[in-house]
């Protein structure tokens, strides 16, 4: 995605390609953050384009300091908020308050507030110095103080000595630090990221996580990180808010939302699960027994308050798959066991990923240590998984998130039986 404004379009703001450098204009006082306020507060944000309902009532608190993530299938709302957070989107309805001033009418360039997109457009005809100090140019620092400060970001973004290289001298993940550290030089209160590793590969992705984590803790300022991968999400953030259609289903820190999903959609969409149908038979805070559509009753933990039909979910990680006849030890925790047969495996280095289905038609995902003896399809097997990871959730139906590659393949594999 590019930006889209360009240096010319506000007095005095500084837009440097892909991010923009607030500057406060003659006469108009800069908007800060107070320290004892909340980083960002979001209100009642609705935004729509014609009749597509982009945020829909959107309220968010984000704390002086957190790493926030806005994480959501494409078209969920994500980038729309990231956008109204910066200026560049005006709602329709609600308030946007930066360290508790109200901002929701204030233009981009009066916000103390940096957003980095996909896309760094960093200057090809200037160095890395002169790309990271930029933005204290356009405010007419001296010479020496940009040099200077210049030096010190790249440092903070492990490029010491690489000031005076050429953007064409260095790899994607340098260009990134190099557009984070452009971001930085200002000292913003604020920092807005919309999918900045999308065009990395894999491992490089994964490597540029821990720095930006590492960054955000150094600087000590807030960020908030758009992203559709899960992974990066987790690996990352403070808290997680998942989105889908507009709306905020589920906020919490990165273990809450992965162990306890309130929603079919949120758990599907962190990580892999296994849904099991049936109905609840009673109530509470403990486990409770649920009946499966085959008859057969299990223990349960609820995820989470909510009203209407409800789904057992468990992670892969938490099936283990025997053979009936082997013996099991157990240290006392209650557990769940069916009966299943293997449809079909997939080996995955370290481990192995078993496809399961049961007699009541119940299916499961199961993934076990690639050292331990593998089954073979089509055999009969016990499945054994904690009652107390075993997670009643809201069996809400909303529009399918993006599929992996391994929900593709259960899907195929249902299709085929």
């Amino acid at each position: 995605m590019e930006a889209s404004v360009t240096s010319e379009e506000f007095e005095g703001t500084a837009v440097t390609g892909g991010e923009t450098n607030a500057m406060p204009v003659a006469g108009s006082p800069e908007v800060h953050l107070a320290e004892e306020a909340a980083a960002l507060e979001l209100q009642g944000l609705t935004k729509r384009y014609g009749d597509v309902l982009a945020v829909d009532s959107l309220d968010l608190r984000i704390a002086p300091g957190e790493f926030f993530a806005l994480l959501g299938p494409s078209g969920c709302g994500k980038t729309t908020t990231l956008r109204s957070m910066a200026g560049f989107e005006q709602p329709d309805s609600g308030t946007i308050r930066l360290g508790g001033v109200d901002v929701t009418e204030v233009p981009p360039f009066r916000r103390d507030v940096n957003l980095v997109f996909q896309e760094y457009a960093l200057f090809p005809h200037l160095n890395l110095r002169d790309n990271v100090a930029f933005g204290l140019k356009m405010k007419r620092t001296s010479r020496r103080e940009r040099r200077e400060r210049a030096d010190e970001m790249l440092e903070r973004v492990a490029m010491t000595g690489l000031g005076d290289r050429g953007i064409k001298e260095i790899s994607g993940g340098q260009q990134q630090r190099v557009a984070l550290a452009r971001a930085l030089i200002n000292h913003p209160k604020l920092l807005l990221l919309d999918e900045p590793l999308g065009a990395l590969d894999l491992k490089l992705r994964r490597t540029m996580q821990l720095e930006l984590k590492a960054i955000q803790r150094d600087a000590g300022i807030s960020f908030v990180h758009v992203t559709h991968d899960q992974e990066e999400a987790l690996a990352m953030a403070d808290r997680i808010a998942v989105m889908n259609a507009g709306r905020a289903l589920q906020i919490g820190p990165p273990r809450e939302i992965y162990d306890s999903p309130t929603s079919r959609f949120v758990a599907g969409f962190i990580g892999e699960s296994s849904f099991l149908e049936g109905k609840a038979e009673s109530s509470g805070s403990g486990l409770i027994p649920f009946v499966l559509r085959s008859g057969e009753r299990i223990l349960v933990r609820p995820g989470g308050e909510f009203t209407g039909a409800a789904v057992a979910m468990v992670r892969p990680e938490h099936v283990e798959v025997t053979r009936l006849n082997a013996q099991r030890s157990s240290d006392g925790a209650p557990v769940n066991r069916l009966e299943a047969t293997v449809i079909a495996l997939e080996y995955g280095g370290s481990d192995v990923h078993y496809f399961l289905a049961a007699p009541g038609g119940e299916r499961l995902t199961s993934r076990m240590p690639a050292s331990d003896e593998v089954l073979a399809p089509g055999e009969r097997v016990a499945v054994v998984f904690p009652a107390a990871r075993t997670v009643l959730v809201q069996a809400d139906e909303p529009a399918q998130p993006e599929i992996t590659a391994t929900a593709q393949k259960k899907e195929q594999l249902e299709d085929e039986n």
